[in-house]
């Protein structure tokens, strides 16, 4: 029974791959999409750094996981790639992808997560992205977001700990109450 469940888990998962490849205009168009997006369009000219997502890919069944590749942008310069990965335990059922940026404060929080080996805590979440608004709790903070569309995107959220983390759904339908928590890589250009 388990050995079905992680079948269908990881052909869920190759399902949703082709999501996550990403080309250089998918980056500026994610990034315009995060300027127009309310409040985290005021965090470009505010923060140290960013680092983008266009897409990340996440499924689930029992056991979830999430993958997603982007770029590390320091005063409007590009200077790493970065990934990031999560895997998930609890109910969950579905899939979805989503569109994440992270917003350094200044260079101490570019540092920590440029030190190669960064993750978030742990989170507990319940997402309902047919209603396309998402929220997300942390032991490190939480963020919110709602939007009917990326072009119509609202955002809200602060730094924490020298951190703001905003996330726009690009689509999929995903229900979900889990614990996990996300790692990310960096390699300097």
């Amino acid at each position: 029974m388990r050995s079905a469940k992680l079948k269908q888990f990881l052909l869920f998962f190759l399902l949703i791959l082709p999501l996550i490849a990403v080309g250089e205009e998918k980056f500026e168009e994610t990034i315009n999409v995060f300027k127009g997006a309310g409040e985290s369009g005021s965090f470009f000219d505010k923060s140290y750094g960013y680092a983008v997502f266009p897409t990340i890919g996440k499924a689930g069944l029992v056991v979830g996981g999430a993958h997603g590749k982007g770029r590390v942008y320091t005063q409007g310069n590009y200077v790493g790639d970065t990934t990031v990965t999560q895997l998930t335990v609890g109910f969950q059922l579905g899939a979805q992808a989503f569109s994440e940026i992270i917003f350094f404060e200044d260079k101490r929080a570019f540092d920590e997560f440029s030190s190669g080996n960064f993750g978030f805590s742990a989170e507990a979440s319940v997402v309902a992205i047919t209603a396309g608004a998402s929220a997300r709790a942390t032991t490190e903070g939480s963020t919110a977001g709602a939007s009917g569309g990326k072009h119509d995107a609202v955002t809200a959220g602060k730094y924490h700990k020298g951190m703001a983390v905003f996330s726009v759904a690009k689509g999929g339908l995903m229900y979900e109450a889990t614990v996990g928590g996300q790692k990310f890589s960096y390699t300097a250009k």
